[in-house]
C-alpha cells in the first residue's frame, strides 16, 4: 500500500485476503486431493485458511506468496492425513503398492468426465502424502523448482517423481475395468 511516497508492507490481514483471492480455488482443489469425505473437506479447507492467516504474521517475503501458500496448505493437509491415519485403519501405500482391479466385467470403456476425475482423485488419494503433494502441485501448474521450494526436495527429484507418478497413474487409470483400488500388502 502506498502512503505518499513511502511504501508500507502488507499486514497479516491484507496478505491473507490477497492469498485467498489468488489461490482460493486452487486450495479447494488441493483439499479434494487430500480428503475423500466431502464433509471433512470443508473442515480441512477451513483449517488451511486459519493456518494461512496465522502464518502471515511471520511471512517475511523470502519466498513468493504462491510458494508460501502452497507450503502451508500442503503441510496442513499432510498433517490432516497423518492424523486421520492414526484414527483409521486406512493404510497409505507407496506408488508400487497401488493396484487397479477390474470390478465390472462389461466392456464399457468410456467414462464421462466426472467419473474420470473421480477415478483419478481416488488414485491420487492412495499415494503417500509427499507423492500426493508433488502430483497435486504439478496438476496446479507449478514447475519442478516451485514444487521443490514447497516440499524441500530437489528439483531433479521432483521431476523424476512427477514422471514416475504420471506413468503409474496413467497405467492404473487405463487398466481394463472398474476403478476399484486395492493396496498390495507389500
Amino acid at each position: 500500500m502506498v502512503t505518499g511516497s513511502i511504501t508500507r508492507p502488507l499486514g497479516q490481514d491484507e496478505l491473507y485476503q490477497d492469498a485467498s483471492r489468488q489461490f482460493g480455488d486452487a486450495l479447494a482443489r488441493l483439499v479434494r486431493g487430500y480428503e475423500v469425505n466431502e464433509d471433512r473437506r470443508g473442515d480441512l479447507l477451513q483449517e488451511i485458511h486459519l493456518a494461512l492467516w496465522q502464518s502471515f504474521a511471520h511471512f517475511d517475503g523470502r519466498c513468493s506468496l504462491r510458494t508460501w501458500v502452497y507450503r502451508v496448505a500442503h503441510n496442513v493437509a499432510t498433517s490432516h492425513v497423518i492424523r486421520d491415519r492414526r484414527f483409521n485403519s486406512r493404510v497409505l501405500v507407496g506408488l508400487e503398492g497401488v493396484v487397479v482391479t477390474d470390478l465390472k466385467q462389461d466392456n464399457e470403456r468410456s467414462l464421462d468426465h466426472r467419473l474420470a476425475v473421480e477415478k483419478l482423485v481416488d488414485l491420487i488419494q492412495k499415494l503417500r502424502p509427499v507423492d500426493r503433494q508433488v502430483i497435486l502441485s504439478y496438476l496446479e501448474g507449478l514447475d519442478a523448482a516451485a514444487t521443490a521450494e514447497i516440499t524441500g526436495l530437489s528439483p531433479g527429484n521432483i521431476a523424476t517423481r512427477i514422471h514416475r507418478i504420471k506413468h503409474i497413474l496413467a497405467r492404473q487409470f487405463h487398466e481394463e475395468g472398474g476403478s476399484h483400488v486395492e493396496s498390495d500388502p507389500q
